[in-house]
């Protein structure tokens, strides 16, 4: 079983995808929460959560006080069980979801930047290639996209190599909890 862990709507249960994601545990999603608060990142934040599947570390962002969230995933099934979680949860007025996949909608951004991103999460497949990977942090450095103090999230595999960080965006840190490595990175000025 799914839930939210804390906030506006902690203890209340997800659906998930009978198949085709891995759903963040509740635990790895408690630590990486208890990391961003350290961060301060969540209060107000403008959250974007590619990959989404069900849409659990979005929706736990909106029940921790997020101003707007978006989640983003390119099967169907997902976007319905998202979209029926965001329903149960009475989160309409704060979360959005997206049916599209996670690359074409990084470029979008890229292409024309609305607001500026507080947080976002990455949480693809653990199949999905690095340069795939890659491409798509690239387009989260594009000047506009993301705000001054953002973090990025992304969970991989801890069999798979580090993230190949784009210039503009450096690491912070990097937590393993059983298979799952997470990783946070923030976006640095470019060099002068």
């Amino acid at each position: 079983m799914t839930r939210i862990v804390a906030g506006t709507v902690g203890g209340r249960t997800l659906q998930v995808p009978p198949k085709g994601t891995r759903p963040t545990s509740e635990r790895t999603r408690e630590a990486i929460f208890s990391r961003l608060a350290h961060y301060d990142v969540l209060e107000d934040a403008r959250v974007l959560d590619l990959y989404a599947g069900s849409g659990a570390l979005g929706l736990e962002a909106a029940s921790r006080g997020a101003a707007s969230v978006t989640l983003v995933d390119t099967a169907r099934g997902a976007v319905d069980v998202a979209r029926r979680n965001v329903a149960a949860l009475g989160l309409g007025s704060v979360v959005r979801v997206v049916g599209d996949d996670a690359g074409r909608f990084a470029a979008g951004l890229a292409a024309a930047p609305g607001e500026p991103l507080d947080l976002v999460f990455l949480d693809p497949p653990y199949d999905l290639s690095e340069a795939a990977l890659a491409t798509v942090l690239a387009h989260l450095v594009t000047p506009g996209v993301l705000a001054v103090g953002a973090v990025v999230v992304v969970e991989r595999s801890t069999r798979s190599p580090e993230p190949a960080w784009p210039a503009g965006m450096e690491p912070m840190a990097r937590k393993d909890y059983g298979e799952t490595a997470v990783y946070y990175a923030e976006p640095v000025p470019a060099a002068r």
